[in-house]
C-alpha cells in the first residue's frame, strides 16, 4: 500500500472529524495512547472553569451547587456505556491497584461466605504468569495479608481455561495483555470460570475505549479498568471499578466485604457517625474524598470516546494494527523485527509488538524522529517495541510514515548513536 493509498483511507474515515479534538504536537505521531492517552481540546477549558469558577467564585459551595459531589458516579455512568455495565454498576474512585485490592478481597470475601464452599480446598488466586505487574503485587500483598489462606497460581496465557478447577477461588485477568497485545475473550473465561465455581475479575486498562467490552453479556463478577490510557483522562486520572448488580445486593448482608471503609463509602457520609454503615450501593467501594481536578479532565476524556462509538472505534483499531502489521511484513524484513501481537484481530487489543535485540535504543532513535511508542522489558528474551493505535486521533497515513521512520531507523543503524542507549527512569 502507498502513502497515497493511505491518505485516501483518512478522507473516508468516519472518524477523521474528531482528530481535531485534540491536541497534537506537529511533527508527532503519537503512537503511545495505550498508556498515556492525548489531551482532548475541551479538557483545559473545563479545567479552567472548575478552577476559576467553581472553586475559585463558588468555594465550598461547589460541592452542591457545581455538582461535586455526583462526579463519580456520574462519569462512572458514562464509562459504564463503554463496559456493557448498568450505570448504577460502575463508579470512578482511586488508582487501577487500589480498586483491584477492594473488589478481589471482596470476592475472596464473599467465596468464603459460600456455605458449600471449603475454603481449605479452594485457596488459588488463578492469574496469568504475563499479567501486569500490579495486578500480581496486589494479589500477593493481599494473599499475605490474609495469613497466605490463599495462593496466586500462574499459568501461561494459553492455559488459563485449562488451569481453572474447583481449587480457584478467584480467576483474575487482564482483558488485552499490556505486554504483548493479546487479548482474552470475557465471556469464554468467565464461563469457564462460573462453571468451576470460581468469581471472575478482570482489569480493562487496555482496553476500555478501544475494544469493545460487555460485562453484564458475559455475566462476569467484577471489573477495573483505568482512566489515563484509551479514556485520555490525563496522567494518573482517577480510575473506575465495576460490580454486577447481583454482588451489590449480595453484600449488603456484608458490612466489611470491602476492606477499606473509608467515610464516602458510609450508607450517610454527612451525618459522621462514629460507627461504619456501609452504603448498599456501588457508593461502598469509595473511600475518601474524590478528586474533582481529575474527574473533571476525565469526563472531558471519556466525552471523546463516546462520541465516536466503541464499535466504530474497534472497526478502526483492527484496520489500522492489520495496516501497521502488513507494512512492517513489506518493508522491514531482515532487520530481527518479530511479531509478537496476534495476526487474527479476534485475539487482538488496540497495540501491536514486536521483539528486536536493541529494542530499547531502536525506540529511542524513534522517539527521536517524532514517533512516540514506548518500550518494555521482556525479561531473558529480546525487548518489546509497544505501538499503541488509539482509533480517535491516530490516522492511516501516521502508520504509513511510522514504519518508513521505522525501516530507516534500522535500515541506517541510527539506534547506535550514544545518546539512544542511556535508560530513563519511565520506558
Amino acid at each position: 500500500m502507498t502513502r497515497e493509498e493511505c491518505a485516501a483511507l483518512d478522507v473516508r474515515d468516519p472518524l477523521a472529524r474528531l482528530r481535531a479534538s485534540f491536541i497534537l504536537p506537529d511533527g508527532v505521531i503519537y503512537l503511545d495512547g495505550n498508556s498515556l492517552g492525548a489531551l482532548p481540546r475541551a479538557t483545559s477549558t473545563r479545567v479552567r472553569e472548575v478552577i476559576e469558577q467553581e472553586w475559585g467564585g463558588g468555594l465550598i459551595r461547589s460541592w452542591n451547587d457545581a455538582h461535586w459531589i455526583e462526579a463519580p458516579r456520574r462519569v462512572g455512568a458514562k464509562i459504564a456505556k463503554l463496559v456493557g455495565a448498568l450505570p448504577h454498576e460502575v463508579v470512578c474512585a482511586d488508582s487501577t491497584s487500589i480498586n483491584l485490592f477492594k473488589v478481589l478481597a471482596t470476592a475472596l470475601r464473599l467465596q468464603a461466605a459460600r456455605p458449600q464452599v471449603s475454603m481449605r480446598e479452594r485457596r488459588l488466586i488463578l492469574s496469568e504468569r504475563s499479567n501486569f505487574p500490579t495486578d500480581l503485587y496486589v494479589a500477593q500483598g493481599l494473599a499475605d495479608l490474609l495469613g497466605n489462606r490463599y495462593e496466586l497460581k500462574l499459568v501461561d496465557f494459553g492455559a488459563v481455561i485449562g488451569a481453572i478447577d474447583d481449587s480457584v477461588a478467584v480467576v483474575m485477568l487482564t482483558h488485552v495483555n499490556y505486554r504483548s497485545g493479546a487479548k482474552h475473550s470475557v465471556s469464554s473465561v468467565t464461563y469457564r470460570a462460573h462453571q468451576a465455581g470460581a468469581l471472575m475479575v478482570w482489569d480493562l486498562a487496555h482496553s476500555t475505549g478501544a475494544v469493545p467490552i460487555d460485562l453484564n453479556d458475559a455475566r462476569a463478577d467484577f471489573a477495573v479498568g483505568c482512566g489515563y490510557k484509551y479514556l485520555n483522562g490525563g496522567p494518573g486520572a482517577p480510575a473506575f471499578l465495576y460490580v454486577a448488580d447481583r454482588h451489590l445486593k449480595a453484600i449488603t448482608e456484608e458490612p466489611f466485604a470491602q476492606p477499606l471503609s473509608g467515610w464516602m463509602g458510609h450508607r450517610a457520609p454527612f451525618e459522621f457517625a462514629p460507627g461504619y454503615e456501609p452504603a448498599r450501593t456501588i457508593d461502598r467501594f469509595t473511600v475518601g474524598t474524590p478528586s474533582v481536578l481529575a474527574l473533571a479532565a476525565l469526563e472531558c476524556g471519556v466525552d471523546t470516546v463516546l462520541a465516536a462509538g466503541v464499535d466504530a472505534l474497534r472497526a478502526k483499531s483492527v484496520q489500522l494494527t492489520e495496516l501497521f502489521l502488513r507494512l512492517v511484513d513489506e518493508r522491514c524484513t531482515g532487520f530481527e523485527l518479530h511479531t509478537i501481537t496476534p495476526r487474527d484481530a479476534a485475539y487482538r487489543g488496540s497495540q501491536v509488538c514486536l521483539t528486536h535485540p536493541h529494542a530499547w535504543p531502536v525506540m529511542q532513535a524513534l522517539i527521536s524522529r517524532g514517533v512516540i511508542g514506548d518500550y518494555r522489558d521482556n525479561g531473558d528474551a529480546p525487548g518489546i517495541l509497544r505501538f499503541g493505535f488509539a482509533p480517535l486521533y491516530v490516522r492511516f497515513v501516521d502508520v504509513w510514515d511510522a514504519v518508513e521512520l521505522l525501516r530507516e531507523t534500522l535500515a541506517g543503524e541510527s539506534w547506535r548513536a550514544p545518546e539512544h542507549q542511556e535508560r530513563k527512569a519511565v520506558t
